[in-house]
């Protein structure tokens, strides 16, 4: 409740009572707006980010329908969506994304608890319905609705795409180009983000403070396990965290000796002193930032383009999996709820395929 037992978003918040404003159908509009922004960062805790999203949809269809909300019907609503999936080509995640900001809109307007209902009625002499419906909104039917080309890399991709950067690192070093640091920085970024299967947003968040002994595998010393503090939240919760185990001893190898030999030549003043990754500014690394080289050596080495940094998680899942790894062990690493989450992400090769048939056989034919 946000004062004298009065909810969050209700109309009386946002509306001063009795007042005709110049403007009565728009002003009427961004306190809606307001009043739903509201509920949705006080009552249900959801991120800002969340919210200006979702604003923004309802946005983008009142402008579609140059109507307001307490005159919209199904009917403009289906015209929208028409629109969306023949002209714009919006992907079906995509357009449910816009069905339920709509769906969430109207289910606020139309709830009694808020009071705009008898507001719209009092000032306009119509009320707002709700124009998304189980029967007008694209279904949910698989459990990965992504783009069939994003994929995990082959062993063969990954030692490439390592390989090239490593080799960035001597080509620089050796013509006194400047950037060898740089060049440094995102070899070991794609070696760590593949090795303990990181989302982007989690490298970038990456402190010297995360890094910590493993009693139980001394022989990484002090990078055995590493915390992640900003994994991906649940819808109105805060960043999940979770400790990842360190299985590689070359991943290892490769960040102390980045940290001692590289991070100290970029660090500036005003860099996060503890920050792993940074900038040529000496600002903490974004997603962007990681996305942007990534991009730059799978261009030059001729792989595809749908491949993002996200695919050396991918490989990451999928490549424990092939080694005989313990799926439960794999989902607890890369922070799945559910089993079946670690499977849409596992992307097995033939010759794993083919083993696995051969056991197979080997189970079921009768004699030894």
């Amino acid at each position: 409740m946000s004062r004298a037992g009065i909810p969050y978003g209700a109309a009386s918040l946002h509306l001063v009572d009795g007042v005709q404003f110049l403007r009565q159908d728009e002003a009427v509009f961004e306190a809606m707006l307001d009043g739903w922004s509201a509920q949705m960062i006080g009552g249900r805790g959801l991120r800002r980010e969340t919210v200006a999203s979702s604003t923004s949809m309802v946005r983008r269809f009142q402008t579609h329908v140059n109507e307001w909300p307490w005159r919209w019907s199904a009917a403009m609503f289906d015209e929208w969506m028409t629109d969306l999936a023949t002209v714009h080509a919006l992907k079906h995640s995509t357009r449910r994304g816009y069905q339920l900001a709509i769906r969430a809109f109207c289910t606020y307007v139309c709830s009694p608890h808020y009071g705009w209902v008898a507001e719209c009625e009092e000032r306009f002499g119509e009320h707002p319905t709700q124009v998304s419906h189980e029967d007008n909104m694209v279904q949910h039917l698989s459990d990965f609705e992504g783009s069939p080309a994003r994929r995990p890399l082959t062993r063969d991709e990954l030692q490439r795409l390592l390989d090239r950067a490593d080799n960035e690192v001597d080509v620089r070093i050796q013509q006194g180009r400047k950037g060898a640091a740089m060049a440094y920085r995102d070899a070991t970024m794609f070696k760590v983000q593949y090795a303990w299967g990181l989302r982007s947003n989690e490298l970038c968040h990456l402190d010297t403070t995360d890094l910590f002994r493993s009693p139980h595998a001394k022989q990484f010393e002090g990078i055995g396990l590493v915390q992640v503090r900003m994994g991906k939240a649940s819808r109105g919760g805060p960043p999940k965290r979770r400790t990842v185990a360190t299985i590689y001893q070359w991943a290892v190898d490769a960040l102390q000796d980045y940290l001692v030999n590289a991070r100290p030549l970029m660090l500036k003043e005003s860099s996060p002193s503890n920050a792993i990754f940074v900038t040529e500014r000496g600002t903490r690394m974004k997603t962007r930032d990681v996305a942007n080289r990534f991009a730059y050596y799978r261009d030059e080495l001729g792989l595809d383009a749908a491949l993002t940094p996200h695919a050396l998680r991918h490989s990451y899942v999928t490549h424990l999996i092939e080694n005989g790894v313990d799926p439960t062990f794999v989902k607890e690493q890369v922070g799945h709820a559910y089993q079946s989450t670690t499977a849409i992400y596992t992307g097995v090769s033939t010759d794993f395929k083919n083993k696995m048939m051969q056991d197979a056989i080997r189970r079921v034919l009768p004699g030894p």
